[in-house]
């Protein structure tokens, strides 16, 4: 699996990745929000590069013009609620495209323990077409193999791109051991190094969710 973390280079896009770990920002969920949403703008940018073009011919009011063009507009999967901002900025990008969603979430037992339960899943054929699965943490990895597997039941994608602003250490060397098909693409912002007891990322910026939408109850 090819890895690409964007935040290595030098550009805006560390701005926003600066902002949406600030406690202080953080206090606007607004701005939050506003912020997940720019980061996956950027995503579908870098991503783009890699899709397939055709040259078609524009007719402009004095001539016409050779232009290259997507093939093909990818389906845009998220794992909800976390994921919807980081969606709607890839959405503003491709914004022809398909789109799917996920129920996924944190089950806890007696011992606070945890596992992902999968719940529910939207999505249209994906036969053939390129997939872009966002969720802007990721910390063990188990929701994006999930959300993965789950894709996988509505078609053969053509390639699909996973697509994280945060990532644990942990969970990136999990996804990479568990999703071994060679028309995955991994995409990154930042990889920290550590997690806590309860997985989450460290020093990450908390739970995405509560920061974009407000606090949850706890489902333990």
């Amino acid at each position: 699996m090819k890895v690409n973390i964007v935040g290595e280079s030098n550009s805006v896009f560390n701005q926003f990745i600066s902002e949406i770990r600030c406690e202080v920002i953080q206090k606007d969920p607004m701005r939050f929000r506003r912020n997940l949403e720019r980061l996956g703008e950027i995503f579908a940018y870098e991503i783009s590069k890699v899709m397939d073009y055709q040259t078609v011919d524009i007719k402009t009011p004095l001539g016409v013009a050779k232009v290259e063009t997507l093939v093909q507009q990818p389906v845009l999967a998220t794992i909800l609620r976390a994921g919807l901002p980081l969606q709607q900025g890839l959405l503003n990008i491709f914004d022809r495209a398909e789109n799917a969603f996920i129920s996924a979430y944190r089950k806890y037992d007696e011992k606070s323990e945890f596992h992902i339960e999968f719940e529910y899943l939207a999505s249209p054929s994906l036969e053939g077409k390129p997939v872009i699965l966002s969720d802007p943490m990721l910390a063990s990895g188990s929701s994006m193999e999930i959300g993965y597997r789950a894709l996988l039941k509505k078609g053969t994608p053509k390639h699909v791109h996973l697509v994280a602003i945060i990532a644990s250490a942990k969970g990136v060397e999990q996804v990479i051991n568990k999703i071994t098909a060679d028309n995955v693409t991994l995409w990154l912002g930042a990889v920290d190094p550590d997690m806590t007891s309860m997985s989450y990322i460290v020093p990450g910026l908390g739970d995405a969710g509560d920061l974009a939408f407000g606090a949850k109850i706890d489902s333990h």
